[in-house]
């Protein structure tokens, strides 16, 4: 389970994250979606453990991931919202290099890489350069990077963004199949695709997480915050 208790975060003067708690089970996928600045990107950084937060905590089960970076880590899959390979890799030869930089031991890397394609839909496309590759699939050599260590928690900032809709569904029905190893939140506007895959939904508004059960519940509770604040 991952557990946020408590998280306030400010920018400056700006507050951009004021009192955040929520839970995600193992096996849950938990959408997490918002305006455009409403601090997805900020609260992910902070669950991925990259930023420390002005209070609050963050527990992998019950493990502080703020005392206990290294051990997290081991743990955790992080695509974040501008992620890049190296272009004049093959994606094989790029995942099996970020295996290596990642620490995992060499006699497991090729079962790795090999495990990691084959749940991203890319063993036909795995000795050709990344910059061939179509912007779906470098989003699917992105995720199978974070996939790699099979990790536990598993965090996806903006995994769907700027993808025509039959690549959209298809990464998100990779997410049903990673949701029987790992905790999964992924932030997003394609709220369509992700009410097929996800199990709740976070609603992110002035700094608060406001809970919605559907992808209708979260646009009406959108629409209703934007009344309330044009009244």
């Amino acid at each position: 389970m991952l557990e946020v208790r408590n998280i306030s975060f400010s920018w400056g003067a700006a507050r951009i994250l004021d009192d955040v708690s929520f839970s995600v089970a193992s096996g849950e996928v938990a959408a997490l979606a918002g305006a455009n600045g409403a601090g997805k990107t900020t609260l992910m950084k902070i669950l991925a453990g990259l930023i420390l937060p002005d209070r609050g905590c963050v527990y992998a089960d019950d493990l502080d991931i703020f005392t206990s970076t290294l051990r997290y880590r081991r743990m955790l899959g992080y695509l974040p919202e501008t992620a890049a390979a190296e272009p004049d890799m093959t994606v094989k030869g790029y995942l099996t290099y970020r295996a290596r930089i990642k620490g995992e031991m060499w006699k497991k890397i090729r079962h790795r890489v090999q495990e990691a394609m084959s749940l991203c839909g890319l063993k036909p496309q795995a000795d050709i350069r990344i910059r061939r590759l179509s912007l779906g699939m470098r989003k699917r050599v992105a995720l199978a990077d974070a996939l790699l260590l099979r990790p536990r928690f598993l965090l996806l900032d903006d995994l769907l963004a700027g993808l025509d809709a039959a690549t959209r569904m298809s990464l998100g029905r990779i997410l049903a199949t990673v949701a029987t190893f790992a905790t999964v939140v992924v932030s997003g506007h394609e709220l369509d695709e992700l009410q097929t895959h996800a199990t709740k939904f976070l609603v992110l508004h002035e700094g608060k997480v406001l809970g919605a059960k559907t992808a209708a519940g979260v646009r009406a509770v959108l629409s209703a915050t934007a009344r309330r604040r044009d009244a």
